[in-house]
């Protein structure tokens, strides 16, 4: 198995070296050249698989340049933090399920892929004897579950950037109270998407991403996104039984498009998906997108502050990989599009519109604020379950498109504890915190403030970055 760019540039390359990697040479993300599929047979053979070996089988189809005894261990250990079922599903009425994604360290879904990216990096590093400096922007919960994941290794050190101001404060908690001489927290004076334009100049420039060996944990990186088709394929095989391959529908809240990607991607593996909802707050350039076939990304003043925050998100850097596959795998239509998008502010897919639906099976809606704290009181009401608003956002999407006798999954995305303030406002009650959790909150907190630009934060880089061993 191999790798290519999505806009058609370079060698290609394979799963490890992927890793390494981050974004392609040429400004693309790195794509499978042929997709893994997985037959019927082979999927129910997968049925009375544990979570970590179900991740064998299916990252196997994946990173085939990694001996199974080796990757079988880096999943057993990747998934020991979590509880023995690693991803539980449980029933909220009116035909919805939820899989729930949050029971990782940083009480995100980001764990999930976060903590398997962690072993492999570090695998690779020691195999080819190198160092790594990860440079990555978040919006709220990436950034804590990479230092999380990464925090003390030797190998790899976090240049992580976060826009100041913007995320919660059990969000900034869990980065900046770590104190670990490889992580490095970074707050920006701009938004989200100002953060992502940096990782990606810098990315860009070949000979200070080659001199300051960078690399990245975003879900630009493949392994992120990989390692979430897993559970893809765990929650079909506990929402069905063995009588027939039945369909689902999945709702997923997204800001980058990486965790309904891998979903789109399990879906083309062979994976009996009816649906793919993606579910958005008031940012919701992907919703017109899906709507109208015009992807039209907002500025910085455009790009509204929510109680869903790691959805504040304008430009989505992981819709590229779609985009590759809506244009038949022709990255000279990538490129075309990026272009367009470059000199008029958005480009138009046309004739393709009716295939997002009927080929590939999107769907998409808008969640608002009043809808999440309406969604969390009624789930509330109805079954005593506590969800988070960006998990909200996706039940609110769901509960207007689900269709009769089609069962739904709802992606969880994170504890609702990170979002006091939310749950405080939708059922005046104020959650407990662990002793653990409260000394977080209110340990000092370590963050370096830079201004939205380039050449500051490569000055910063470079002066805290790990050095080549070899030189």
């Amino acid at each position: 198995m191999t790798y290519i760019s999505t806009r058609g540039g370079g060698e290609p390359l394979s799963y490890s070296e992927t890793l390494i990697e981050g974004l392609a040479r040429d400004g693309g993300l790195a794509v499978p050249a042929v997709m893994p599929t997985v037959d019927a047979a082979t999927l129910e053979g997968w049925r009375g698989l544990r979570y970590p070996e179900l991740a064998t089988e299916v990252l196997g189809l994946f990173a085939t340049d990694i001996p199974r005894d080796d990757l079988a261990r880096m999943t057993a250990d990747a998934y020991a933090a979590f509880p023995e079922e690693v991803v539980p599903l449980r029933s909220i009425g009116d035909g919805i399920t939820l899989v729930g994604l949050s029971e990782g360290p940083t009480l995100a879904f980001k764990d999930m892929a976060m903590q398997f990216l962690g072993q492999v990096l570090e695998y690779q590093l020691e195999r080819i004897d190198s160092v790594l400096n990860v440079l990555g922007a978040t919006s709220g919960d990436t950034g804590s579950a990479a230092e999380h994941a990464l925090r003390g290794k030797d190998r790899v050190a976090v240049f992580m950037l976060s826009p100041q101001g913007r995320m919660s404060a059990f969000q900034r908690a869990q980065m900046f109270s770590l104190d670990d001489a490889n992580v490095h927290n970074i707050a920006v004076d701009g938004v989200f998407d100002d953060c992502q334009t940096l990782v990606k100049q810098l990315a860009g420039d070949v000979a200070f991403k080659q001199d300051h060996r960078l690399g990245a944990v975003n879900s630009i990186n493949l392994a992120r996104i990989t390692a979430q088709v897993v559970y893809y394929f765990w929650a079909w095989l506990r929402a069905t039984d063995e009588s027939g391959p039945a369909e689902l529908s999945v709702t997923v809240p997204s800001g980058n498009f990486g965790n309904i990607l891998s979903g789109f991607y399990a879906k083309q593996m062979g994976l009996p998906l009816r649906r793919l909802v993606l579910a958005t707050n008031e940012n919701n350039v992907l919703d017109e997108f899906f709507r109208t076939g015009v992807y039209r990304p907002r500025g910085a003043a455009e790009t509204v502050a929510t109680s869903s925050p790691s959805m504040d998100i304008s430009r989505a850097s992981n819709l590229e990989r779609f985009i590759f596959e809506l244009f038949g795998r022709d990255a000279s239509r990538v490129v075309a599009a990026w272009r367009e998008l470059d000199e008029q502010g958005f480009f138009d897919i046309g004739d393709d519109l009716p295939r997002l639906r009927d080929e590939f099976g999107f769907e998409s809606g808008t969640s608002t604020h009043a809808d999440r704290l309406a969604t969390i009181r009624s789930v509330h009401e109805q079954t005593g379950e506590l969800v988070d608003p960006h998990t909200a956002d996706g039940i609110t999407v769901a509960r207007r498109v689900r269709e009769e006798g089609v069962p739904m999954l709802v992606l969880e995305t994170a504890k609702p504890q990170k979002f006091a303030e939310t749950i405080r406002e939708a059922l005046g009650i104020e959650l407990e915190y662990a002793p653990d959790v409260r000394a977080m909150l209110d340990a000092p907190q370590h963050v370096t403030e830079l201004p939205n630009d380039a050449d500051a934060l490569r000055a910063f880089i470079a002066e805290q970055a790990l050095s080549p061993r070899a030189e």
